[in-house]
């Protein structure tokens, strides 16, 4: 039996009161499983509702149909987007609709903002639709899907840790109520920290006594990475948000970083958009190297690091990592969901959390009571990045406000 933090049951409730609205929960507050119960309640009271799930990306649309199903057992399931699932699944809207029709019975849809303009399409009348990481749906793109559904659909609710806001009318926001509604929960990070659900991070700002040019960068960056991840401490699962793709793979093939890694007892995975995933060298596919992440990230005695440039900070489970080094700047966006992926409790403090042998919020007696962050400040590089990542930080964790991105042009 699942039990519900206070925040969650905030969540749940403020989606009973309310038809359409924002629920504002930092990453590690549960938004998933307030979705969940939301779902469950719709399926456990009717027999023929639709409800359908958008995240921005196939994999993290995968991740959310692997939770709802571990939870959900009475409804039917359909995936609209152009990745692999042994779901059914299709982009055709006439086949959404003659699925939608023929089956009887609850529906469960996973699809992505680039795809949901299909579900639009098809004309199927949506119960609730539940928008992931919805500050995506601003975008110039993505906004007029929003706009329909919040008028279509009968329920609808918006979940992100970071909103976007708007200030100029040329441009759509999350602070516009027509389509958003309003804040029906925001859960403050400070509270999540007390209660255990979450650790706080921990910067670590590198002063590097050299230059970093474009030429040389690579061989830069593999010595800068090295230093840090064999010198700093809780360095035995690390995160690596790299300057960019063409960075990332000459510092993998032209200098001697996997070497050292290996010859350390470090595992190497790596994964960009345009080579997809990798792991110790050898191209996998992205569940493999998802399912080995995750049996890596539970295994104590596992070190391994894990580079990406702008794949991992949106939503997708990482479990385990101790630490995350920030080699570019950021958006306020990018920056605190990269945040959140190193501030999960350890899997001991979970564990003993339940059993009632560690108080929540005790932090001196955590296994692991911060989440690292080390960003590497050169001469010319950095500066920027470390004052705009303390910023977040003291947004989130000290004033306990949401960090929201602002669209002022």
């Amino acid at each position: 039996m699942i039990q519900l933090r206070p925040c969650q049951k905030r969540g749940i409730s403020a989606m009973i009161k309310h038809a359409i609205g924002q629920l504002i929960m930092p990453t590690g507050a549960g938004k998933t499983m307030c979705m969940i119960f939301d779902a469950k309640n719709i399926f456990d009271t009717s027999d023929n509702k639709t409800v359908v799930v958008v995240a921005p990306r196939i994999l993290l649309a995968e991740q959310l149909s692997a939770e709802f199903l571990e939870h959900i057992d009475n409804a039917h399931v359909m995936h609209v987007h152009s990745g692999e699932t042994h779901h059914y699944s299709s982009t055709n809207p006439s086949k959404i609709f003659a699925w939608n029709y023929h089956i009887k019975g609850n529906k469960l849809i996973f699809t992505t903002y680039n795809s949901l303009h299909k579900i639009q399409e098809s004309d199927i009348q949506v119960d609730t639709i539940y928008f992931d990481e919805a500050h995506n749906s601003v975008k110039k793109s993505f906004y007029p899907k929003a706009e329909y559904f919040a008028e279509n659909a009968n329920r609808c609710y918006y979940f992100t840790a970071t909103p976007k806001h708007s200030h100029t009318y040329k441009k759509p926001g999350m602070n516009e109520t027509r389509v958003y509604g309003q804040v029906i929960c925001n859960v403050p990070a400070p509270e999540l920290v007390e209660t255990g659900a979450i650790i706080p991070p921990k910067i670590n700002v590198q002063q590097i006594n050299a230059v970093r040019d474009k030429e040389f960068g690579a061989e830069r960056d593999c010595m800068t990475l090295l230093d840090t991840i064999l010198n700093e401490d809780n360095m035995q699962k690390v995160l690596v948000a790299a300057p960019n793709t063409k960075v990332l793979m000459r510092m993998l093939a032209e200098t001697d970083f996997m070497t050292e890694m290996k010859s350390y007892g470090y595992d190497v995975l790596w994964i960009t958009a345009k080579h997809g995933a990798f792991i110790n060298e050898k191209k996998v596919s992205r569940e493999h190297f998802f399912d080995t992440l995750t049996a890596y990230g539970k295994d104590p005695d596992k070190k391994f690091i894990i580079l990406h440039y702008s794949i991992l900070s949106e939503g997708i489970n990482c479990p385990g990592l101790t630490a995350c080094v920030l080699m570019r700047n950021m958006d306020v966006i990018q920056m605190c969901q990269t945040v959140g992926r190193v501030i999960r409790l350890h899997q001991d403090d979970a564990k003993r959390m339940r059993e009632g042998t560690l108080i929540p919020g005790d932090l001196d007696n955590y296994t692991k009571s911060f989440g690292m962050i080390h960003v590497p400040v050169y001469s010319n590089v950095g500066i920027q990045t470390a004052r705009r990542l303390q910023s977040v930080v003291d947004t989130v964790f000290i004033d306990g406000e949401p960090c929201v991105a602002e669209i002022k042009k």
